[in-house]
């Protein structure tokens, strides 16, 4: 497949990476007055400090290379075209929107640096919480989190570029250099023995202050598709009955589908999420340098490019940078035979639609609507404007949040495990049932064929249909011709049209 040739081109520069990341300047002066990392983690505010700054990576965009760990998966995936300005707009999208054996200068760098700074974190406060004068309690809590995140931002490597360093505690420079790459089997191994180890030290439930924070059902929903990626079947089923409880009721840890699909991705913090990452728009952040945005700037990335939106009763889209735009393989999933999928509203807005109804106006002198360019654009990250920053760069600071692990997926990712596993399918049945009606569509038969389909519709554009295809063995696109060729086809009747104008 072509995906083997990104993870090989990957591995190649494994070194030069893990260098990049872990490197530091033999310039900088020792701090004086200040708190030493010898001395830091003394105290309980000081543990709670180094927590967050393990939580932190996760939020991470970097404004430097655009790094958006959903946005790159849409463009992998055969569910969106790279999008931007043109193929060189970039080239890191482009090149996982084609398949391409990447260069160095094509690499999405940034998702290492990022993974693994939450990795070096996570070790580094596992390492200082026993001399933090904790209480049993919070010590307990505290190693679950970084355990948990350690293995989140592993499972995220692991799926990205295949084997990796496997660093589980603080190593010097010399040590880091001398790490070679791991097995897969060993680095999944560690993602399920600290998952394993968090769930019991985990509340199960936070308050809404603490919104965000690890939890046991996040855990244990981590550990099961863990598992699923793995091939470990029944361990999978396991752990994700305990996350979904009866289909269709309330889980043990609180969750259930909300009546409305589309309040999913209006309302922060849901019955239904999981595990959430939460983006805000008060940074106030301006640096447009490289620096690292806690907004959502995958917001601004895929919304319609050079468009006006006119005031009421225009939709409250604000124009974006045009990347990512759907493409036609998913447009003819969400649609057969002229019926829409009741998911499409609130996957997929058309921009074309929307002009010719005089509720937006094309704006720019030379005609560049951004490529490739379908027409269709992403709604479920839509740079609405009730999410816009408020303060420095405003397209930096979009709090659009993603829910990393929803219901829905531990649903039909349980329904998978125990089709594939040869378990009770009366219960990956009802699964199944449950997140068709919950949109109003009747029973059709379980099989692996139809929990693809669903997966398809139902998490249409949240990040996880090119690993879905990976681990299924699916090709991720459906031809280069189609990929590419034909929308600089329809590129160019979109010109002459608005040309016309």
């Amino acid at each position: 497949m072509k995906r083997n040739k990104i993870v090989n081109s990957f591995l190649l520069l494994t070194g030069m990476f893990m260098m990049a990341s872990c490197s530091k300047s033999f310039l900088s002066p020792k701090p004086i007055g200040e708190s030493l990392e010898s001395n830091y983690y003394s105290t309980p505010a000081e543990a709670y400090a180094g927590l967050v700054a393990a939580y932190a990576p996760s939020q991470v965009t970097y404004t430097g290379s655009y790094c958006s760990q959903e946005g790159l998966a849409n463009a992998a995936s055969d569910e969106c075209y790279s999008g931007g300005a043109s193929t060189n707009d970039q080239v890191t999208w482009t090149a996982m929107n084609d398949m391409d054996l990447l260069t160095p200068a094509q690499m999405p760098s940034a998702l290492w640096t990022v993974n693994f700074q939450g990795v070096e974190a996570s070790n580094l406060i596992l390492s200082k919480l026993d001399g933090a004068g904790l209480d049993d309690a919070t010590l307990k809590r505290y190693t679950g989190e970084a355990k948990f995140l350690r293995a989140y931002y592993y499972f995220h490597l692991v799926r990205w570029f295949g084997h990796v360093p496997l660093i589980t505690s603080q190593m010097t420079l010399d040590e880091i250099y001398a790490t070679g790459q791991s097995s897969k089997d060993s680095v999944y191994a560690q993602i399920e023995k600290d998952l394993s180890e968090a769930i019991p030290d985990l509340p199960a439930k936070v308050p809404a202050s603490e919104n965000g924070r690890a939890t046991q059902g996040a855990a244990t929903a981590l550990l099961g598709k863990v598992y699923l990626y793995d091939k470990k079947y029944t361990q999978a089923a396991t752990e994700l009955a305990k996350v979904n409880g009866t289909p269709g009721g309330t889980s043990q840890y609180g969750y259930h589908l909300l009546d409305n699909y589309g309040d999913i991705f209006t309302q922060k913090f849901n019955a239904e999420s999981i595990f959430e990452i939460q983006h805000t728009q008060t940074q106030n952040y301006g640096d447009w340098s490289g620096g690292t945005a806690t907004g959502n700037m995958y917001a601004v990335m895929c919304g319609p490019r050079n468009y006006t939106f006119k005031s009421a009763p225009a939709p409250t889209i604000v124009t974006g940078w045009g990347f990512t735009p759907i493409s036609y393989d998913l447009y003819d999933a969400m649609v057969k035979n002229g019926k829409y999928d009741p998911r499409y509203p609130y996957t997929i807005y058309n921009i074309d639609s929307m002009a010719n109804a005089g509720l937006c106006a094309y704006s720019a002198t030379d005609f560049s609507v951004g490529f490739p360019y379908s027409g269709y654009n992403v709604a479920k990250f839509a740079p609405l404007q009730e999410w816009k920053g408020t303060g420095g760069d405003p397209y930096l600071n979009y709090g659009v949040d993603y829910i990393e692990i929803r219901l829905a997926d531990t649903y039909l990712m349980e329904a998978e495990a125990l089709v594939q596993g040869s378990g009770d399918k009366s219960r990956a049945q009802a699964l199944l049932d449950a997140v068709r009606k919950r949109v109003g569509l009747g029973s059709v038969p379980v099989t692996m064929d139809a929990i693809k389909n669903e997966r398809q519709l139902e998490l249409a554009t949240e990040g996880h249909r090119f690993f879905d295809l990976v681990r299924w063995g699916t090709q991720t696109k459906s031809s280069i011709i189609w990929k590419r060729v034909i929308p600089r086809i329809l590129k160019l009747v979109k010109m002459k049209y608005y040309q016309s104008l």
